[in-house]
């Protein structure tokens, strides 16, 4: 939302903003722009007729006092994800979506278009190097790149945000039951992708992964309205820890690894393709790039010790980071760490569903907070079900993350790899510091 206000004050518009509580780094952003609030807290007072739009995050509660207000005076309200649709009705909308890897796909697209100086708006779910917010809305740009979230538009509006965008160009990644507070059933979760393909435009391109059962199986048989193509894992070779990329028999370096960032690629380049780029400028583009934040990012290496950080938190994605991870250095040791954070994961009936999620690593720590639990109102769960959900008898379960640090911080990190996954910080922790506090030899 930030972001948002950001992108509408520089295209010239007057923006207000309010919220309970404001951190890092939005806080100082806001500010730097002159759109941080007078005051914390909801001020119905404020909301009168010369406000022309509201724009309500997903986070907002339906009975929040300036939408209540907002709703008596018959204010145009939009929620995040119909407001981009507003403000790109006259551009080629390019929506990247599924299950995992929308950012890694659309931070790729985005670097090669900025790399040739292509002009586009774009809307992104993390902060990506030489980008200044997540949001660009202009009014000269031809084409918006949007990450297409399944997960609700607005607390008044229950439709998947990558309903509202109508997409000209789609990508879907993948699809792996997820938001089972919002989707019950997987045959439920599955039918919001259905509908998004329904919703491409006519003439338009659906792009998929056809390494994705399911989502085979639905992107053959629906909208015959518009054209399809599917990708895979491309051809390619690890040399000394750098994979190469091999096309037309050249080999092309790369700065991402795993097999999952490689259909990332293909798919971006199929996109990249269907907006007007050759393969050949996609390639030299692609090669600087280095990841989205917090997508396989290397957080230190010293000498034969590498330290990575993921967003990886569903089943999927942690069988795909950590076994791409094990692919690229098969003769180190792989210590893989999760932090069991999100609603889903902290489940108990959702917890069977990381069965051998971890099995690639060669040493698995499982961390979860019982706080966090509690907070989200959830029924506790035991390390003992932990154990059992993840169906490795060697894995470790922690629910104090100073534990965790003290037990990793006794081992030789030399010849190894680290691995943290979460959609969260392990409750603070500063991963850089620890990776270079590790008992490893530099370089």
């Amino acid at each position: 939302m930030h972001n948002m206000a950001i992108a509408m004050k520089l295209k010239g518009h007057h923006v207000t903003g309010s919220d309970d509580e404001i951190n890092e780094p939005s806080k100082s952003r806001l500010a730097g722009h002159g759109l941080l609030p007078e005051k914390m807290g909801w001020r119905p007072e404020v909301i009168d007729e010369s406000i022309h739009e509201v724009i309500l995050g997903m986070h907002a509660r339906a009975d929040n006092p300036e939408l209540v207000r907002a709703r008596e005076l018959n204010l145009k309200i939009y929620s995040y994800p119909e407001y981009l649709y507003e403000q790109s009705k006259n551009k080629t909308r390019v929506v990247i979506g599924g299950s995992h890897g929308k950012t890694s796909i659309t931070a790729m697209i985005l670097h090669v278009l900025k790399h040739w100086g292509i002009d586009t708006d774009y809307m992104v779910g993390a902060q990506l190097a030489g980008f200044e917010t997540m949001v660009r809305l202009t009014s000269e740009a031809k084409f918006i790149v949007l990450e297409g979230d399944e997960y609700l538009a607005s607390p008044i509006d229950r439709r998947p945000k990558f309903h509202l965008y109508h997409p000209h160009i789609a990508l879907l990644s993948g699809i792996a039951w997820d938001h089972i507070n919002v989707f019950p059933t997987f045959a439920n979760y599955v039918e919001q992708f259905e509908k998004f393909i329904d919703l491409i435009e006519p003439g338009g391109t659906l792009i998929y992964c056809r390494e994705d059962e399911t989502l085979g199986k639905i992107s053959e048989k629906t909208n015959d309205e518009i054209s399809k193509q599917s990708y895979g894992v491309p051809p390619h070779v690890i040399r000394d820890g750098t994979t190469f990329l091999i096309r037309d028999g050249r080999e092309i370096p790369l700065l991402i690894f795993g097999d999952h960032n490689l259909m990332n690629l293909t798919g971006a380049r199929y996109v990249c393709n269907t907006m007007g780029m050759s393969d050949a400028q996609f390639d030299e583009a692609i090669q600087s790039f280095k990841g989205a934040a917090r997508r396989l990012e290397l957080v230190a290496k010293r000498g034969s010790f590498n330290c990575y950080k993921d967003f990886a938190h569903s089943p999927s994605k942690l069988k795909a980071t950590t076994w791409a991870v094990k692919q690229q250095f098969p003769d180190r040791k792989v210590v893989a760490c999760m932090e069991l954070h999100t609603f889903s994961s902290l489940t108990a009936e959702f917890l069977k569903e990381y069965n051998g999620a971890m099995d690639a690593a060669d040493e698995a720590y499982v961390y979860f907070n019982p706080h966090t639990i509690a907070h989200k109102k959830l029924e506790p769960i035991t390390e003992e079900q932990v154990t059992s959900a993840f169906a490795r008898v060697d894995i470790n379960v922690f629910t104090d993350s100073t534990a965790l640090v003290a037990e990793l911080q006794t081992q030789n990190w030399n010849n190894s790899v680290l691995l943290f996954m979460t959609s969260g910080n392990f409750d603070g922790v500063d991963f850089l510091e620890f990776a270079l506090n590790c008992n490893a030899a530099s370089a």
